[in-house]
């Protein structure tokens, strides 16, 4: 039971929403501002790319508006990417989140009393967005690949888990989040170019990993192909929609 509750509550507050650069002229896959082109392998560089294609490419990415999942059924998110207004179902403990992670603007609901008392209202939308930022690295982290404080390096091929020959990046952090010591090894098969296997690591100088899991079970979500399955735990009612309700990102 230890280490499932280190999957789920392992604090990954690595990810960034920001510079995502939706009209670049040839589009591509431009980096976040900040990301460690000059530090990093070109050839790592080149499969990131790769995956992002792989995915649905990065201009169905930007042009996705809309994410939902169910983390390891302990909290449902809705995700408005192109506006940064968020709802979190807390299911174990009863509690709503409604804010917007750049202004963290928003209103708490625990139990059937909204919270208003400020010091203990801006606690709560700092933990929200600590569970967004956690939970949303789960379900997209191959689409991040390139953001702002990101060193990508390859290192030599490896088999996963089941098998299969990957080709394998490394990412390690730079002034970035709550954890900017970790450190992971991300496994991309090298027919499909998608990633299949993640190894995370406490720190950067670590030799073994603390977890390694698979990322299985890719479904076409809107435009993109979204992964749910990590090993004994799922991610589940993962969908990319086309609309939501505005009133989920507004009403308990």
């Amino acid at each position: 039971m230890k280490y499932l509750l280190l999957m789920v509550f392992l604090p990954l507050l690595l990810f960034s929403c920001q510079n995502e650069s939706p009209n670049t002229a040839t589009y591509g896959n431009p980096p976040a501002d900040g990301f460690n082109a000059k530090d990093s392998d070109s050839a790592a560089i080149a499969l990131a790319d790769e995956v992002m294609e792989a995915m649905g490419g990065r201009k169905n990415w930007d042009n996705t508006e809309f994410l939902v999942w169910n983390f390891f059924d302990s909290r449902k998110h809705y995700w408005n990417k192109k506006t940064g207004d968020i709802r979190i179902e807390s299911m174990k403990d009863s509690i709503i989140y409604l804010l917007n992670i750049h202004s963290m603007k928003g209103q708490v609901k625990i139990n059937d009393t909204v919270q208003t008392e400020p010091d203990s209202l801006k606690k709560l939308l700092i933990n929200g967005k600590s569970m967004w930022i956690n939970d949303a690295y789960w379900l997209v982290m191959p689409f991040k690949l390139k953001d702002s404080g990101v060193t990508l390096k390859m290192l030599e091929p490896a088999t996963t888990e089941d098998g299969k020959p990957a080709d394998v990046l490394e990412l390690t952090f730079t002034n970035v989040g709550d954890t900017p010591n970790n450190k992971y090894q991300v496994f991309v098969d090298k027919e499909t170019k998608l990633v299949s296997q993640w190894s995370f690591f406490g720190s950067a100088e670590d030799v073994d990993p603390l977890f390694t899991m698979p990322w299985t079970d890719y479904k076409k979500q809107g435009n993109l192909l979204l992964s749910g399955n990590r090993g004994r735990m799922k991610l589940t009612e993962i969908a990319a929609p086309a609309t939501l309700d505005a009133k989920l990102f507004t009403d308990f």
